[in-house]
């Protein structure tokens, strides 16, 4: 008997084999979120607290006191 693993498996191998333009679907889903994930984080979302301090326990202070100030004001 088979272990329901290797059955998921055997399934979804099943289905990409006998997919045409399925493939072609989720190898344009896959470069997507290469370029939402790898190049737009690196232009668009830098490592802000990185420009604050290098100091892990600084970092732990400003995040603490930025979040509680920014509670205050709504």
């Amino acid at each position: 008997m088979k272990n329901i693993f290797s059955k998921i498996w055997d399934l979804y191998v099943d289905g990409f084999r006998s997919m045409t333009i399925g493939k072609t679907l989720w190898m344009l889903i896959l470069i997507k979120l290469f370029i939402i994930f790898c190049i737009l984080r690196v232009f668009f979302f830098p490592n802000f607290l990185n420009t604050v301090t290098d100091d892990d326990a600084q970092k732990d202070d400003y995040v603490s006191t930025q979040i509680i100030s920014r509670s205050y004001q709504e």
